[in-house]
Order: structure tokens, then sequence, then C-alpha cells
């Protein structure tokens, strides 16, 4: 695995990225909020987007598959598969221009580990923008059939004795995640933390691209995972093991994927960006029906989309979870929204939570200043531009940008205005 640097943007280093914080101050200067209408219409037809195997992909699909993008005069939109969530971030670092993408459905951290060199080459910072949130909750964490006898489900504590027996016996535990400092990176940690396992002492954390998560688990390489549907859905159906909580049980209404541009595609092309998000909300919309839950399955499952069985994204898309150890639970509110509950909306405050996460566990310095990071990389001021010009309901535009403190399932809250003091709390983590 690729070793990153974990030397954070603090206070102090923050000199070092002021080619990036002058690209971002640049754009806000030339398109503030009310400027970014102005002019007739896109100044480009086509964008290049980037999207992993993923459930939470759907609304960049969905608007490809049904013409949404062409409706705002982007009828030239590619929609290009990434092998790994590695090769999104190389193809942002090339850029459209230079044969990569201009934008993606990325894990919500990417773009500030990209936009602060942390998980660059040569650590050169690439400015990024999230200009919207693509949905919230329905990712797994997944556990191998030979601890079924545990019982574990939310509690990973019941996952301990039996992690010590396996190394005394030789044998390395090996949790997969999809990223280093993504949300699935996130997850899976705190979830072990909470359970009292140390994530950096006491099992080895490996990268897997999602696709490749099921087929890993069959053959062994891996005791547990943390990904998005439909992998852990298929996991089940495929009887090689079990879901023991999905995420939403972790944090419910958890912030998940975005969608990520490079700041500069952003700052050419303003007109291009609003139609880009306009289309993004409307497929956001279609997705959120359980009257589309069928044919969303049905499109996703498409050989050049997902190549998979329509059951296997279904399911889960309506709240239906077959954990697959003994529990099968119809219609829960664990289903993934698209646009519920505020979900397409970029708040700050959830950026910051991802921020303060990695430098629990050392990809950013302790020091780091985490809402002048979070101002330079949010642009929900071009979200709630954009939510306007589509004529979006009042009701279903924030009033803030900070949706309040948040409390996980193991009782620890999250409080935008003080992350110092969720750090506090925290027993077992990686900054000191």
């Amino acid at each position: 695995m690729t070793k990153f640097s974990t030397t954070g943007i603090s206070r102090r280093s923050m000199l070092k990225t002021t080619a990036t914080v002058a690209l971002v101050g640049a754009i806000k200067t030339a398109f503030p909020s009310g400027a970014f209408a102005a002019g007739p219409g896109p100044e480009v037809k086509g964008v290049k987007l980037g999207y992993i195997a993923l459930t939470d992909a759907a609304p960049l699909i969905v608007a490809k598959e049904m013409g949404i993008f062409d409706k705002y005069g982007l009828t030239e939109v590619e929609v290009a598969k990434q092998a790994s969530w590695g090769a999104t971030r190389d193809n942002l670092v090339l850029g459209g221009a230079s044969n990569g993408i201009d934008g993606a459905h990325i894990l919500s951290p990417l773009p500030y580990l990209m936009h602060t060199g942390k998980v660059t080459q040569n650590s050169k910072p690439v400015a990024m923008a999230i200009l919207a949130r693509l949905n919230l909750d329905s990712q797994g964490l997944s556990v191998a059939k030979e601890y079924a006898t545990t019982g574990v489900q939310l509690d990973a504590s019941k996952l301990k004795e039996a992690f010590e027996k396996k190394k005394a016996a030789g044998s390395e535990i090996k949790a997969a995640m999809t990223f280093p400092g993504g949300t699935h990176d996130l997850w899976i940690r705190y979830w072990l933390a909470a359970g009292g396992i140390d994530p950096n002492k006491d099992v080895s954390t490996i990268v897997v691209p999602p696709p490749q998560m099921v087929a890993n688990m069959k053959v062994g390489n891996m005791d547990v995972f943390c990904v998005g549907e439909p992998w852990n859905e298929q996991l089940v159906n495929q009887g090689i093991g079990f879901t023991a909580a999905t995420t939403g049980e972790l944090w419910k209404g958890h912030p998940e994927k975005a969608l990520g541009l490079r700041a500069d595609w952003v700052e050419k092309n303003p007109n291009a960006a609003k139609a880009l998000l306009m289309a993004v909300m409307e497929a956001q919309q279609w997705c959120e029906s359980m009257d589309n839950k069928a044919e969303m399955a049905d499109i996703l499952g498409k050989r050049q989309w997902f190549n998979v069985p329509p059951k296997d994204v279904l399911g889960r898309l309506k709240g239906d979870i077959n954990y697959g150890n003994g529990r099968d639970v119809k219609g829960t509110d664990l289903f993934m929204k698209f646009w519920k509950d505020h979900a397409s909306y970029p708040f700050k405050s959830h950026d910051s939570w991802f921020v303060t996460e990695n430098i629990r566990w050392g990809m950013f310095a302790p020091d780091t200043d985490i809402k002048a990071l979070v101002d330079q990389v949010n642009r929900e001021d071009l979200w709630r531009e954009a939510a306007r010009e589509l004529g979006i309901a009042a009701s279903d535009i924030p009033t803030s940008s900070s949706r309040g403190t948040e409390t996980f399932f193991d009782g620890k809250v999250f409080d935008p205005e003080n992350p110092s003091a969720y750090l506090d709390s925290l027993s077992i983590k990686a900054v000191s």
C-alpha cells in the first residue's frame, strides 16, 4: 500500500498551500453567489465525471441514462467507471483536458486530502471543490462467516477474543476499507475503536477497491470490511459472510459520498457547474422516490455500470436488510437517502467531522485549522444558487451550513464548534 505523508495542514503550514488558497479565493471573488447564474448557458457542453461501482453513484448514472444532463445543456457529459479510489484521485490530478476527469462521485474526505496534497504525488496540492453531497447512510460493516458464532453486531467488542485467538495462532487480522482517510476507513475505525479494538495496533488495515471486496473475502483475504452497497448485500446473497451493522446504525443520517470537482474547472465554467448541480439535484430527487427503486436497480445492474444482478442492489435500496446472520428486517429507515433530510446539501459541519476524524487517525496535524480548510473546499454557496435557480422549495434548503451537534451510537457527541472536545472524549486514537 502506498504510504502517504500524514503531516497535516496547520496554522503554521498554511503558507505552504498559498497557491491553493489563492485559487479558491479567486473563484469566490470572480463568481460570488448571484454572479454564478450570469450568462445564457453552460460554457461547455461536456464534463468528464468518474464513478465507482457503488449504489451512491446513482445520481450521476441516472442523470446520464435518463437524459437529465442534456436537459440543462450538458449534452456531452461522460460518466466513466474508475477502477479504484486511487484511480479516481489520479485521474482528477490529470484533469479532463489531460485525458483524466474533471469531477467525480467521491468519498467526502478525499477532496480535502487532495486539496492539501496528503494523498497526491510529491504531496502537490490539487485545488478541489465539493459542490453537493450525493447521499446519506447505507454503507455496511461486513464480517467473514468464520465469526458468525461471536454474535457480533453493532458492538464490535464481540470480535476481540476471536481476533486475539487468531493472532495468537500466528494469523494476521485484516480489516479492509477502500481508501486511507476515506469514509469507509473512518467508519470501520470508529466501529472497531468503539468496541475496544485499536485499528492501528490490533488489526492490519488494507485497501481493496469496492468491486473486489466480495471476491477477496471469498478467498480469505480479510476478516472484516467496510464498503458501500451493493457489495455487502452481494456478500450475503452469496453466503460468504454477514453484515454486522450498517453505518446508519453508527451515525443515523451520516454524510457519505460527494460531488467533487477540480476547483479550476468550476472557476473556468461557473454556468456549467450550476447546470451540473441542477441536473444532479433533479436526479437525486428521482432516486429518492420509492416508486423508482426497482427501475434504479435495473439501471445500476447493467453491464456498463455495475454488472451485477439487480437483486443485489434492490433490497437495501428499499430498506430491506438481510444481514445474513439470522436477521432479515424489512422496511427499515436505513435505506440510502438521496434527497430526503437535506441529503444533497453539503453541510460544512459534516466536512468538519471528516477532517477531525482524519486528525484523530494522523492524516492531518492536531493543529489543523479545520474551519479554514473546510471554507476552502466546501462550496455550499454554489449549491444554494443552483437550488434557487431550480426552484427548490425553501423547506428543502437548509437555513444554516451547520447541522449542529451529532450523536453517535456509542454516545459520543461531535460539536462542530468545538472539535477538540470531541477528540478529547475518544480513548482510542493516533493523535496525542
